[in-house]
């Protein structure tokens, strides 16, 4: 009787311990994850890395929702808002570039389905996922593109405005890609560090393109004469030496000029784009994460850290 209540414990220890192990046995595809870090644009108006302006970083915030479908594939649906910026200070004499004191910023939201190839396995019970793993991925998605000048203390829409009579649209594709690594802080979550690169379609998110006015200057001008349209001049041509000391227009020099006056490369294959970097966390939809993870009972029952 003895050995049979012996092996009856015995086994019901084995069970318990087994099912509580089990519980961890789950391979699961969905996950959500969100993030936040610097970001920066590169176009007309960046400052180069090699000269002292500095790079103008601003801010962005994600949130994704991923599924597993190959071993070592994921994809991701993921939104982001984001802010960029960037000036024309007193150009760095090394630079050799015309002060333009020109200057924009954006608060745009991002829509994009990516693809996630990983170095090690993610087709896994979660709690046999790698302590570490590096990605990379790609894909393609679309933004607003709404950028936005200071004049006279008010920030305007520039895209209305067309200063290049060149009309854009107000959403752009984008093509994101770059490099990632997670890292396994317990059954149910990761943490994860991106960089993220999109390249685009157009050379008009800080609204400059063109190498100078040259082109389109008299129209800016009749626009600013006439009083159709003035902020037109007031916002493409700011260049110190044709202001006049008030801050408006020096209309005569500009005319006297011929509208070669500096406004951007003037590489027009050459396409804005913007890098995001962020830090945040996945978390996996298991059945039981409810119960083992976020609502366990600490007092009563003791859990041990899987990894």
């Amino acid at each position: 009787m003895k050995r049979l209540l012996i092996l009856l414990f015995l086994f019901s220890s084995f069970s318990t311990y087994s099912q509580s192990f089990y519980r961890y046995r789950f391979e699961e595809p969905w996950s959500i994850s969100a993030g936040i870090g610097p970001s920066q644009y590169f176009g007309e108006l960046y400052s180069f890395w090699k000269y002292n302006e500095g790079v103008q970083p601003d801010y962005n915030a994600n949130f994704a929702v991923n599924y597993i479908f190959g071993t070592h594939l994921k994809a991701r649906l993921e939104g982001t808002y984001y802010k960029i910026s960037g000036s024309d200070p007193p150009s760095d004499p090394r630079a050799f570039r015309t002060p333009r004191n020109l200057h924009f910023r954006a608060n745009n939201i991002e829509v994009a389905a990516l693809i996630e190839y990983y170095w090690h396995p993610v087709k896994v019970n979660n709690i046999t996922r790698h302590l570490w793993n590096p990605y990379i991925f790609f894909g393609v998605g679309m933004s607003t593109n709404n950028p936005k000048a200071e004049l006279n203390g008010t920030w305007v829409d520039l895209r209305p405005l067309q200063l290049e009579n060149n009309p854009y649209n107000d959403k752009i594709v984008v093509f994101p890609m770059g490099l990632g690594f997670k890292y396994k802080l317990n059954v149910y979550m990761d943490m994860k560090i991106e960089g993220n690169y999109r390249f685009t379609l157009t050379d008009y998110m800080d609204d400059i393109s063109a190498f100078n006015v040259s082109e389109f200057y008299l129209d800016l001008v009749d626009d600013y004469v006439t009083g159709k349209n003035p902020d037109r001049l007031r916002l493409a041509i700011r260049n110190p030496s044709f202001v006049l000391e008030g801050g408006e227009p020096d209309v005569d020099k500009i005319l006297r000029n011929q509208g070669r006056i500096r406004r951007g490369s003037g590489l027009t294959h050459r396409y804005d784009g913007y890098m995001t970097v962020s830090v945040g966390v996945e978390i996996y939809l298991s059945p039981d994460i409810w119960d083992n993870w976020i609502f366990r009972n600490r007092i009563y029952e003791k859990r041990f850290r899987f990894w």
